[in-house]
């Protein structure tokens, strides 16, 4: 079986295409931590048999929730990872976004060398439009240098660069096999000395990234983010526009003022010139929910014995789902994060994990 792990706050008509989509796109099962309680959005991810649903409140984090957003993501991704080696039936494991669908082609993957561990997905960006009509169907996918010249000679482009062409990354995501020796990044897989790991890469595997596709979302998004705490991290580019975003925020200016300069960055920062996109070619027009695959679905008791393996950690320390780089680094210096526990990221801590799981179930 095909397997998602995602760290998820959103609203739920977005978590109902997320969901859809995915499954639709080759995913047999989606493991959903919830970065916060929401009443409408898990009840309804729990009326999916193909979801498994963790609500990381207080009990979960026990006063060491990390504030960075990708710490988080990489800690409940290497916690998925290490639950699922104890299981026979999850062959791979992708770590994706909540705006972020995967499209796998199922014979591709199936065609990977056993000796191959992590796989990439290369993306392809929604087109982002002020007011769009309809659900987003038309993606940019990533340029050769003559197409990005090109959209630079228009002043489309300030450098001939896909890093740039893209509001978002360009390195797409990944997945593993569940392994102990192989790690879950943002955008990359990695040993225990969080080395990176070759990606197997193939045309057939590939995601689709609903970044900001509309001026509402936009707002919605990036309000989110950029309030979420007092620390953010993001590329150089995306750092500039989430400060300057974070002013707007703080500033006391009248809704519709605010309303007003939200849309000036929008339209200089994020808005596509779709037409001529479109009439250079450029772009793929895909739906999103209309993929071909029937989600091979977990039988009812092992769904619950996956959610009491989660359940048995808990009152875990969480730390140790780092990879042992990250875990003696002085992490969060500054940003008021709490050091992990001394010793946690020792070559123990695999077999205790197992003999945990194994006295709990």
């Amino acid at each position: 079986m095909i397997v998602t792990v995602t760290t998820l706050k959103d609203r739920l008509a977005n978590v109902e295409r997320f969901v859809r989509g995915n499954l639709a796109g080759g995913v047999d099962h989606m493991i959903v931590f919830l970065d916060a309680p929401d009443d409408e959005v898990e009840p309804w991810l729990a009326s999916r048999p193909e979801v498994t649903t963790v609500v990381t409140d207080k009990t979960w984090w026990r006063d060491q929730r990390p504030q960075l957003l990708n710490k988080r993501q990489r800690v409940n991704a290497n916690l998925a990872r290490a639950v699922l080696t104890q299981v026979d039936w999850a062959e791979w494991l992708f770590h994706i976004d909540a705006d972020e669908i995967a499209q796998i082609d199922r014979a591709e993957l199936a065609a990977v060398p056993r000796r191959r561990h992590a796989v990439g997905l290369t993306p392809l960006e929604v087109v982002s439009e002020m007011h769009p009509a309809g659900e987003p169907r038309l993606f940019k996918p990533l340029l050769e240098d003559g197409d990005l010249a090109l959209l630079q000679s228009l002043g489309v482009l300030a450098e001939a660069t896909n890093s740039l062409y893209f509001r978002s990354h360009i390195a797409g995501k990944v997945g593993v096999r569940p392994r102990d020796d192989v790690w879950l990044g943002i955008h990359k897989a990695t040993d225990r000395e969080d080395k990176r790991l070759p990606l197997v890469r193939t045309p057939g595997l590939r995601m689709l990234h609903l970044e900001s596709y509309s001026g509402e979302e936009f707002v919605r998004k990036w309000t989110a983010m950029v309030g979420s705490g007092p620390s953010m991290h993001f590329g150089t580019h995306r750092m500039q526009l989430a400060t300057a975003l974070k002013a707007v925020v703080h500033k006391d200016l009248p809704p519709e003022q605010r309303a007003r300069v939200f849309e000036m960055i929008y339209e200089r920062h994020m808005a596509d010139p779709v037409d001529l996109l479109r009439d250079l070619r450029l772009l793929e027009e895909i739906d999103p929910l209309q993929g071909t695959h029937s989600p091979e679905v977990l039988p009812g008791d092992e769904r619950e014995r996956l959610v009491g393996r989660f359940e048995a950690l808990r009152d875990q320390d969480k730390w140790q789902f780092l990879p042992d780089s990250m875990l003696k680094a002085k992490s969060g210096r500054g940003t008021g994060e709490t050091e992990p526990a001394s010793g946690s990221g020792s070559d123990e801590a695999p077999r205790r994990l197992r003999d945990r799981l194994r006295s709990r179930l």
